[in-house]
């Protein structure tokens, strides 16, 4: 007659605690770099977001054969100087058109009527940024 084994197979019914241990360590190093990336993102979020001293949208825009009349409404913080640049394209989607516009003073809203000349009948008027300066 044989005896039986008291020993299991091996890699049979689990891991053994070393394995175990690997996996908690890759556990804890995937938290601590989540939450460095989490972090990463509200900080970059914040100085986007908290730190735009500048806002502007166009409201409405009218074309002519040499001019798009472009009305826009700009929000920015009382000491803030700066421009917002507009431009216009055709219908086959050419620029015909660029103008910055320069807004100074006290105001935190700034609505206005601005021109942009064209070399052809525009047919957009686009916001391409506001920037302080």
């Amino acid at each position: 007659m044989g005896t039986a084994s008291t020993r299991l197979p091996e890699g049979r019914y689990g891991r053994s605690p070393d394995g175990r241990a690997d996996d908690h360590r890759l556990k804890v190093l995937g938290a601590v770099l989540g939450a460095a990336l989490l972090a990463l993102i509200g900080y970059f979020a914040y100085h986007y977001v908290g730190k735009n001293e500048i806002s502007a949208q166009v409201i409405a825009f009218q074309a002519t054969d040499d001019s798009v009349r472009v009305h826009l409404e700009v929000h920015r913080d009382a000491d803030v100087d700066g421009y917002c640049t507009l431009r216009s394209q055709s219908a086959d989607g050419a620029e015909v058109g660029r103008a910055d516009f320069r807004f100074t003073g006290p105001d935190t809203r700034v609505d206005k009527v601005v021109t942009i000349r064209t070399t052809a009948k525009g047919s957009t008027a686009e916001l391409l940024g506001c920037h302080a300066g």
